[in-house]
């Protein structure tokens, strides 16, 4: 089977009645099927299950869609030749994203509301991108979602929220952020931290002289991450569950990996397919698995517009 077979019919599938039908006690049912453990890559703890518990009933009792929010950065890394925009790493984890929600969308009728809660001003001050190369990432995703569409559940909705739109102008965020980071430290930062800075941030002339960089990076990610929980958009709502690929503080997000078979981020990866007997499996290559995975590049064609889907990396068996 060739790639563009395979990815075709996987999409087709998406399209494909379920049969599922309602459970006396709905609420319970829709629990089980968020903390799914063929979808949850990590253990949830009891304060995530109760919180899962109580944003259901809330959304249940109010006949609303059962609000996922997903958080990530609203760009491609830089190092990448994929970037700026989205690939088939996007495509692979959104086709992941919908299989898990479809149950849902068939049995409870406002369906499920999946929002992408995404980075984006402050990454052109942590990682030094253009504020063009972003544009071009959050457009590519936009084009994709709407790709999907036609294979989506009617009651699925897929949006793009950027942090930005939480604030009045730039300068309130920037504003914002000054004043955060004159009430923070510096901080030690692990081996983990270190290596995560170095991967994302693209130096500007002269930034990597000063022995301090990477603490001074993080202090803006620390400060940033209290202005955009302040914004009162995501956390602490029981309206909103939060989720991810990866765990995040412990009791506060369903961990559901990229793919059946990835939890790297998929916007600092990209997509691929793996050899499985007749199939594939979809993975996400992290930038340190490109440069030591074997593969070939298949031509292909499934309609998607953009500079990254006419041919996609094949692993070698």
């Amino acid at each position: 089977m060739k790639a563009e077979q395979y990815i075709q019919l996987e999409l087709e599938k998406l399209k494909q009645p379920l049969n599922l039908q309602p459970e006396a006690d709905l609420e319970t049912q829709i629990v089980r099927l968020l903390l799914s453990k063929k979808f949850r890559k990590y253990s949830a703890n009891e304060d995530l299950i109760q919180h899962v518990k109580d944003s259901v009933r809330e959304c249940v009792s109010k006949n609303q869609p059962i609000n996922l929010t997903f958080l990530h950065g609203a760009y491609k890394l830089w190092r990448l030749e994929e970037a700026p925009e989205v690939d088939f790493a996007e495509l692979f984890a959104l086709m992941y994203y919908t299989k898990y929600v479809k149950p849902i969308c068939e049995i409870y009728e406002p369906g499920v509301w999946f929002d992408f809660f995404v980075d984006d001003w402050i990454v052109e001050t942590l990682d030094n991108l253009k504020s063009e190369e972003i544009s071009a990432y959050l457009e590519s995703y936009q084009k994709l979602i709407g790709f999907l569409k036609p294979y989506h559940p009617d009651n699925l909705k897929m949006t793009i929220t950027p942090v930005s739109s939480c604030f009045k102008s730039r300068s309130e965020f920037d504003n914002k952020i000054k004043e955060k980071l004159s009430t923070l430290q510096l901080p030690e930062l692990s081996d983990a931290a270190r290596r995560m800075v170095e991967l994302n941030v693209r130096p500007i002339q002269g930034q990597t002289d000063d022995p301090l960089w990477r603490e001074k990076v993080y202090q803006i990610h620390d400060a940033y991450l209290i202005i955009k929980g302040e914004t009162g958009y995501h956390k602490n709502r029981l309206d909103k569950i939060l989720v991810f690929n990866q765990p995040l503080p412990p009791g506060t997000t369903i961990s559901l990996g990229t793919t059946k078979s990835s939890i790297a981020k998929f916007w600092v990866g990209v997509g691929a397919l793996k050899p499985d007997g007749n199939s594939y499996k979809m993975i996400i290559l992290s930038p340190n698995q490109i440069n030591t995975t074997k593969f070939e590049w298949q031509v292909i064609n499934i309609g998607l517009p953009g500079k990254n889907f006419g041919k996609i990396r094949v692993l070698e068996n």
